[in-house]
């Protein structure tokens, strides 16, 4: 099963690569993993999209992390309330025949399109992973020529901050 952890760490250099590390070295698979400057300047956000078989799993992930000298709080934010989204640029092919019909389905998907040229349109897209995943089925008919994610990022629902929980 996939779960979301909110991290917050020291903001110094080298703190993502010892997360990343640990998880990787315990042999669980990081689906996802964005990171960035917190409402603190000295404290940086790391979202982390993690998949475990099973909760056993997971609180072994937590507690390895939360060994971590520069680790400060670890929230598991799939089990609260929380919203979360990721984006995506798309590049695909478009020529005068497709463009419209291009731009009708960025429409639909209320997507943006952010730079087109003479053969390419680029694409932009918020949202959750389901949603950029069924984008990028209907595109596949006009032909991508390259995606990027950002992967995902949430927050928990409410008045509480991470630090808080």
């Amino acid at each position: 099963m996939k779960y979301t952890l909110a991290v917050l760490a020291e903001n110094r250099p080298g703190v993502l690569t010892h997360i990343s590390g640990l998880i990787s070295r315990r042999a669980f698979n990081i689906e996802s993993i964005a990171a960035g400057h917190s409402e603190e300047t000295d404290t940086t956000r790391i979202t982390i999209d993690v998949e475990v078989d099973d909760e056993l799993e997971l609180d072994q992930v937590v507690h390895q992390l939360s060994k971590l000298v520069d680790v400060i709080k670890i929230v598991n934010l799939t089990r609260v309330d929380h919203i979360d989204r990721e984006l995506a640029l798309i590049k695909v092919k478009a020529s005068k025949v497709n463009r419209s019909e291009l731009v009708d389905v960025v429409e639909i998907f209320r997507a943006k399109i952010v730079d087109v040229n003479r053969e390419t349109m680029v694409i932009e897209l918020t949202g959750e992973e389901s949603k950029i995943d069924a984008l990028c089925e209907v595109l596949i008919d006009f032909g991508i020529i390259e995606i990027v994610r950002t992967g995902k990022i949430a927050l928990s629902r409410g008045p509480l901050a991470a630090k808080e929980m």
